[in-house]
């Protein structure tokens, strides 16, 4: 299967990060594995305008790398968002993204399957229902199966995420994928 993780962390080598690479280390065994590190490319927020609507490409006027990132979605059978949460909602970058498929380019992508990887700092029960319900509303409207979501509360620092079982989780729900 063809997975790409488009990891929304800004910061490197962070607890988002950390699990992402542990379901890269399960997957990558049998199947073709790519982790987007979203920070790495320059995409600009969608600005509603709809000109992706009304020219024969559906390119955006926006001249920025969200080019390179529709050529990765249209042939990934497997989408993984991975992200921190702040304020209750996905990192600024990674929703960048997402808000840009708003375009018609979506209509020829692949994907079958959503996973859903959320690291938040807080440990309040309630921290990632907005983000959840998001998620639940696209794959409702995609007609995508849930892969899987792995949702770690409680760790801020660098490291944190070590503290938990939540690698161990996430290496094996990769193991799984195929």
């Amino acid at each position: 299967m063809k997975i790409l993780i488009l990891s929304g962390s800004p910061r490197n080598g962070g607890n988002t990060d950390l699990l992402v690479e542990a379901f890269f280390d399960g997957a990558k065994q049998n199947n073709d594995v790519e982790i987007v590190s979203v920070h790495d490319y320059k995409i600009l927020p969608c600005i509603g305008c709809n000109s992706c609507f009304k020219n024969a490409s559906n390119s955006c006027f926006q001249n920025d790398k969200m080019s390179l990132i529709y050529n990765k979605l249209s042939e990934t059978e497997l989408l993984v968002i991975a992200s921190p949460v702040y304020f209750y909602g996905l990192s600024s970058q990674l929703k960048a993204i997402i808000d840009r498929c708003h375009n018609p380019i979506r209509n020829n992508f692949k994907i079958k399957k959503l996973a859903l990887f959320l690291v938040g700092a807080a440990s309040l029960p309630e921290l990632f229902d907005s983000i959840i319900k998001q998620y639940e509303l696209c794959l409702n409207f995609f007609h995508l199966e849930d892969a899987g979501k792995i949702l770690v509360r409680g760790v801020k620092d660098k490291g944190d995420i070590k503290n938990t079982n939540a690698l161990e989780e996430a290496k094996k729900l990769g193991e799984r994928i195929n």
